[in-house]
């Protein structure tokens, strides 16, 4: 697929300060990085800047800080960073201001300065121009590799693209061509799975994928907003109260399409959300009372595993259940190791469908995960992100 946007491949950069927006919004346990996963994803823009001679400013946030909050601090972000790039990283001392702007000033090429939490600064969420204004006095070109927070219009990716040339990232580019090649043009038949908690998140890409989806595969708790709908009862299950017009809408709209939309047929149960409950699997979905259901059971994974098998795109989100309980890992394993084995074209989007695979190792063989969860269903309802809308287009550039 064709990318509109103009790539850092192609930015001038040699002797220039570059401000780049990563997506390091890793776990954090006892002060290390405990999954650096999206740092080793921007790795491939970093190095193609320095060996090209650019100094480098990042900047990413981290949590959600209400102001400064040293346990949300960049600084063992930025020493797993260093040690992936076999050096010191240094960390500015805020965000913005005189010490960090002498920082930025003093990088010669091919070093780099990562910048504070971005959410340090309360501007941040808000759009702010000022702040803007003042990360765009760091440096002389903006290139945004933050895919995940892409959807977001945030001073650090909307604003400050405005003002510097603002290019997309090797890690951003690849995931809007994967993720639009799958919206847009996917090879058939293309097998969408969902599952996770709640039908208001995955709302637009039903609606988008049950106009050019051949099936629609639903798991996790969202199953038991359909239930519901279906006056079925679900027990002590997890029900989105809000979820329940919206699935029987989606329900209305799939009698109206050529995509399939397939619901579980049996689950596994639990007393409670807890690794040490007593299991139960039910042939069927009438929960009874004092049970909840925290997994799809062995025939809805082995049709899931089916479908998927024979599908020429795979596209997936979501759990299909609380697969961070062993007892109930079975099926979103069971659903990782059929599209891991897939034939076809297999893209998995979303942080926890991500944590399965590299739970379950296989991740290496998927085709394309995406570092996106939110700004992946956005994209893929057909949404305008707005951290991809803030830069340069690619047919400007080439015209001058």
């Amino acid at each position: 697929m064709s990318f509109a946007k103009a790539s850092v491949r192609d930015a001038p950069v040699e002797g220039r300060r570059v401000l780049v927006r990563v997506d390091f919004n890793v776990p954090l346990t006892e002060g290390r990085v405990a999954d650096d996963a999206r740092i080793r994803a921007a790795l491939p823009t970093i190095e193609l800047l320095r060996s090209r001679g650019a100094a480098i400013v990042l900047v990413s946030h981290l949590g959600r800080p209400r102001g400064v909050d040293p346990a949300l601090s960049m600084k063992p972000v930025a020493r797993r960073l260093g040690e992936l790039l076999g050096e010191r990283v240094a960390l500015a001392p805020g965000v913005v201001g005189p010490a960090v702007e002498r920082l930025a000033r003093s990088l010669g090429p091919g070093e780099l300065l990562m910048l504070e939490n971005s959410r340090f600064e309360p501007g941040e969420t808000r759009n702010d121009p000022a702040l803007a204004r003042r990360l765009a006095a760091l440096a002389d070109a903006y290139v945004d590799d933050a895919f995940g927070a892409a959807h977001r219009a945030h001073a650090t990716t909307e604003a400050v693209g405005h003002l510097l040339p603002a290019y997309a990232g090797i890690l951003l580019e690849r995931e809007v061509r994967e993720l639009t090649a799958v919206r847009d043009d996917p090879a058939r038949p293309l097998s969408v799975v969902l599952g996770g908690a709640k039908v208001t998140d995955k709302i637009g890409v039903m609606e988008r994928f049950l106009e050019v989806a051949e099936q629609i595969l639903i798991g996790g708790a969202m199953c038991f907003s359909f239930f519901s709908h279906r006056g079925i009862a679900t027990g002590d299950s997890l029900v989105e109260e809000e979820g329940i017009e919206l699935a029987g809408m989606i329900l209305e709209r799939a009698t109206r399409s050529s995509c399939e939309l397939r619901l579980p047929v049996d689950l596994a149960l639990g007393r409670k959300l807890s690794a040490d409950t007593e299991r139960r699997e039910l042939d069927g979905v009438e929960v009874p009372e004092g049970w909840m259901g925290l997994d799809i059971g062995p025939r809805t994974a082995a049709g899931y595993a089916n479908a998927v098998a024979t599908a020429g795109t795979v596209f997936w989100n979501g759990p299909m259940g609380a697969f961070e309980l062993e007892p109930f890992a079975s099926g979103t394993r069971a659903l990782a190791e059929a599209v891991a084995s897939a034939p076809g074209k297999t893209v998995v989007g979303g942080g926890d469908s991500a944590a399965a695979l590299e739970a379950f190792g296989l991740a290496d063989r998927i085709d394309w995960v995406s570092t996106g969860g939110g700004a992946s269903l956005e994209l893929m309802e057909g949404r305008e992100l707005p951290g991809v809308e803030a830069l340069l287009d690619k047919q400007a550039v080439s015209k001058q």
